[in-house]
Order: structure tokens, then sequence, then C-alpha cells
């Protein structure tokens, strides 16, 4: 069983930054393809970034390309996602989540482990 742990959310205002940490407990980290998701109110949740078991394979959602840089630390069994130039259009809940599978999609049905989540909210 693998317990995710999101932090960094916050208030912030438009055109500015955030870095989001996920930090993985009670597996392997390094075995799994790790993702972002976000979910804003009213809305179902959405796929923003995925990477790879090494980071040798990374996707963004469209919306997000250019904007947010996903990362992990395998040491430190962390995964990250920096977030520049903020728009009160990713105002939403951030979600980490683990797949075992090598090249997930997506889907959040292909996510096995979710974190709680963590706050985002831009103000205009």
């Amino acid at each position: 069983q693998v317990q995710l742990v999101e932090s960094g959310g916050g208030l912030v205002q438009a055109g500015g930054s955030l870095r989001l940490s996920c930090v993985a407990s009670g597996g392997t980290f390094s075995t799994y393809a790790m993702a972002w998701f976000r979910q804003a109110p009213g809305k179902d949740r959405e796929f923003v970034a995925r990477i790879t078991r090494n980071s040798g394979n990374i996707r963004y959602a469209d919306s997000v390309k250019g904007q947010f840089t996903i990362s992990r630390d395998n040491a430190k069994n962390t995964v990250y996602l920096q977030m520049n130039s903020l728009e009160p259009e990713d105002t939403a809940v951030y979600y980490c989540a683990a797949a075992k599978t090598l090249l997930p999609g997506i889907g959040s049905d292909g996510y096995l482990y979710w974190g709680q989540g963590t706050q985002v909210t831009v103000s205009s």
C-alpha cells in the first residue's frame, strides 16, 4: 500500500508560481509512474502531467504545456509540479497519483494510489 501526501498549495496572485510536492511512502517509489491531476469546483477531475519511473517519458495536458513542469527525485520518494504564470483558471485541488504500469494514460482509472490533494487558489 502506497501513501501519498501532497503539499505546497496555497493562495497566489495571477502570474505567480507555486511548487507542489508529493511524498510517497509504503512502497518502492521508483517502480511507480507518477502523475498530477486537478479538480476545479463543479468540474471533473482532469489530467495535468505524468512522469514515468525513470523520468524518461513525460506528458502534459495541452492546457498546461509550457507553464507547468513535472519532475521526480526517486532518492527522496518525491514528485514535484512546478507551476508558473498561474491564472485563476488553474484554481483547483491538485492530486498526485501513482500507477504500476510502465506508461499509464491520462485517465484517472489507470492510477492505483491517490493523495488527499492540496488546494491551489489563484486570485485575479
